[in-house]
């Protein structure tokens, strides 16, 4: 019974506990048992419940064969305290579950967890919107520079205005109003919400994101204030992780070189270090993932089959997360990841290997939920894992959405051309509510908004008297070409074609005679007279 795959959305670790729960109850082999010369029907015990559910979780795509019998345990110490099971005499409420032969049975109905009602948040759209016709900064006197002025020949003027385009309205130039650094943080915030949401593939991150506690300032801290690793710089120093904490985690990530410690090596040295670093993270406030955080990187669970889409879906999760937090965790995941691959460290466990070992030392500290009740174990697990695994890449600030919100931001500063009666800015994304129309109206409408205007134009370049013949029938042949509809309708016939050109007077050649006093006589020649 692997049951169904539990994708992306609001409440999916309820989701996953409740199926879980169902599969348990649905498949758990039940049996007659005999304790104490008593038989107890349909029953199970702590050891048959630990086998059958581990070998259902490893072999299930929402948990995987990372999931350990010493997890399996824990979910069943749950399951007793909620009263998912009960021990053969009824009792529950305590996490008193053991793996051994202690008889247990389900209740007549295991409760199901209920999906928390959360208030849908909207906030209000601050992003400063596109300047109307009238909000201009008037040019100062030294601003303009005389300019010659352009004499445009026909040619000059089909190359500039296509019949396509139309007339060119009148326009202004337009400067934008300086964007304040709230506008910016807002922007970078909308944007990184929105460029999560398209990568998680959800309709809404209402349910899974609580967007009003997130802080933008965090955002862009952990943006631009990094070093050539990537790793944030914290300014306050004060926040920096204990300084005998940093000496260990070098201590261990540069073993066997590199010690800053200044003990004496001894046998088991490197498991003391171990220790000390996993007892401070244990010992935190709140996991590095934070608690309201938690439902996102559980939604981001349901992805990791495609490893592009849920790497870049990390990557943004975390420039969510407060500066100190990333930076912890930075330090941390790599820690992990080079005490892996460290073949020179000796072995840290007796009975699990390194990989496993930091895993389970440290998933519980990197991401868990306030609510006991849930899958904390399992999940971080899973993908305390793959964020080892690929912490490198995660754990970098995502450069398409960072040139995605650059880009916008240099086009909201720069001088624009503003034409009268555009108001709105088509580059800035808003919300907009239309009413549903029929086909037939559609059609209606676009043929009238689009067809009138080029109707218009037909009949200025008719009426236009400065255009030669030439140039009028160049135009009209190339508007009859693009809209064939308009110009059959104002044009239908070969006469009113013909009107449109109307005939000069035939001039008839006349020979003009220059009027001689005499008639015209034939030339003779004379008798020369000679000296």
């Amino acid at each position: 019974m692997e049951g169904k795959v539990i994708g992306p959305g609001p409440y999916r670790a309820t989701k996953l506990w409740n199926e879980t729960i169902k599969l348990f109850r649905a498949g758990m082999p039940l049996r007659k048992h005999r304790v104490h010369f008593r038989t107890y029907e349909s029953c199970f015990t702590a050891s048959e419940a630990v086998d059958w559910l581990h070998k259902l979780l490893k072999s299930n795509q929402n948990f995987g064969p990372e999931v350990t019998r010493t997890q399996t345990v824990q979910l069943l110490k749950k399951y007793l305290k909620n009263h998912v099971i009960e021990d053969i005499k009824g009792r529950w409420g305590k996490e008193d579950f053991e793996d051994n032969g202690q008889l247990h049975r389900f209740p007549p109905s295991s409760p199901l967890k209920p999906y928390p009602k959360r208030p849908q948040y909207t906030e209000k759209n601050c992003i400063p919107k596109f300047p109307k016709w009238d909000d201009y900064e008037p040019m100062s006197s030294q601003d303009k520079n005389p300019m010659r002025p352009l004499v445009l020949n026909s040619e000059l003027w089909n190359k500039r205005h296509s019949i396509a385009i139309g007339e060119v309205h009148e326009c202004k130039l337009v400067h934008r109003r300086e964007i304040s650094p709230r506008n910016v943080e807002h922007i970078w915030k909308s944007m990184t919400l929105a460029h999560l949401q398209k990568i998680v593939g959800l309709e809404s991150l209402n349910g899974v994101l609580d967007s009003k506690l997130i802080n933008p300032k965090h955002i862009l801290y952990n943006v631009y204030n990094t070093n050539k690793q990537g790793v944030v710089v914290l300014q306050d120093k004060s926040e920096e992780l204990p300084h005998w904490v940093l000496s260990a985690m070098k201590c261990l990530a540069n073993w066997p070189n590199g010690s800053e410690l200044k003990q004496p090596m001894y046998p088991g040295f490197e498991r003391d270090v171990l220790k000390t670093v996993a007892d401070y993270f244990h010992k935190l406030k709140e996991p590095l993932l934070t608690f309201q955080l938690y439902d996102i990187f559980v939604n981001i669970l349901g992805l990791l089959q495609k490893q592009q889409i849920a790497t870049e879906a990390l990557q943004v999760c975390c420039l969510l997360l407060p500066p100190v937090n990333r930076r912890k965790l930075q330090l941390l995941m790599r820690l992990m990841a080079r005490i892996c691959q460290n073949t020179q460290i000796p072995p840290l466990n007796d009975a699990i290997g390194t990989r496993t070992l930091m895993v389970q030392t440290f998933s519980r500290s990197i991401l868990c939920s306030a609510d006991e009740v849930d899958l904390d174990e399992l999940l971080a697990t899973k993908l305390v894992t793959f964020m080892m695994d690929n912490y490198d890449e995660i754990l970098k600030v995502p450069n398409r959405l960072q040139s995605a919100v650059e880009e916008h931001l240099a086009h909201m500063r720069r001088v624009q051309i503003k034409y009268a009666g555009a108001d709105a800015d088509a580059t800035i994304v808003s919300q907009s509510y239309c009413k549903q129309i029929s086909k037939e109206e559609f059609d209606e409408q676009r043929a009238s908004s689009s067809l009138a205007p080029m109707a218009e134009l037909l009949e200025g370049i008719i009426k236009d008297k400065e255009l030669s013949i030439k140039d009028k029938k160049k135009k009209l042949k190339q508007f009859q070409k693009s809209y064939p509809e308009v110009y059959k309708k104002r044009l239908p016939t070969v006469e009113s074609e013909a009107a449109v050109f109307p005939e000069k007077p035939t001039l008839k050649p006349q020979l003009m005679f220059f009027t001689l006093k005499k008639p015209f006589q034939p030339f003779q020649r004379t008798r020369s007279f000679r000296t």
